[in-house]
């Protein structure tokens, strides 16, 4: 895959800009489009699932680079590991290191950026929040409708595990990759926290 300039989030404008890489990941929820740079991962890009896969990780999963695996930079590599763990061993995840986060998003000072640090810090595999009770542990209880558009806003879907945000009703709610991919996500961490007692 070709390599594509952006601009380096710590930069001013027109300043310094950083080479983005992609890599392809073959995962049990389709293809995911990774990319980043040397400084760290930029975006995750979900597949839209029409269909739940078979297993819901009764069996093994399978996880593989299928593109840009001679494109890796550190960030890409941590990322890919993750994320193989994720699907295939999530006990692992806890001792892999997580790849530093270069977005512009995640760089800001924003109530978007709190939530999701929030999301990633203390809602752990196997759990689920509210987006009230989101809200909450981000310091605004009055802001659920703020952080539904934290969820949507997310670049780093799965490692910041904006599938674990449901709604007060119990209802699943809106997921970037769809409905089926966020219910396949909540029922593949409940199984293997119940599998492995995580």
């Amino acid at each position: 895959m070709a390599s594509r300039l952006v601009p380096n989030v710590n930069s001013k404008q027109g300043e310094s800009q950083c080479k983005e890489k992609h890599v392809v990941l073959l995962s049990p929820v389709g293809k995911l489009e990774i990319s980043g740079c040397e400084t760290g991962l930029h975006e995750i890009k979900l597949p839209k699932m029409s269909v739940l896969p078979s297993g819901r990780g009764e069996s093994v999963a399978t996880c593989e680079v299928c593109e840009g695996a001679e494109e890796l930079t550190e960030a890409l590599k941590q990322c890919t590991a993750w994320l193989c763990a994720y699907f295939c061993e999530p006990a692992r995840t806890k001792s892999l290191p997580v790849p530093a986060f270069h977005h512009p998003l995640l760089q800001q000072d924003s109530f978007t950026r709190q939530v999701l640090w929030t999301l990633w810090r203390d809602v752990k595999f196997g759990e689920a929040v509210s987006y009230k009770q989101l809200a909450d542990l981000a310091g605004n209880s009055r802001a659920a409708r703020a952080v539904g558009g934290a969820m949507r806003s997310n670049p780093i879907p799965i490692i910041i595990p904006c599938h674990r945000v449901i709604c007060s009703s119990g209802q699943t709610g809106n997921y970037g990759g769809g409905n089926l991919m966020k219910e396949w996500l909540l029922s593949h961490e409940k199984l293997q926290k119940e599998k492995l007692a995580y």
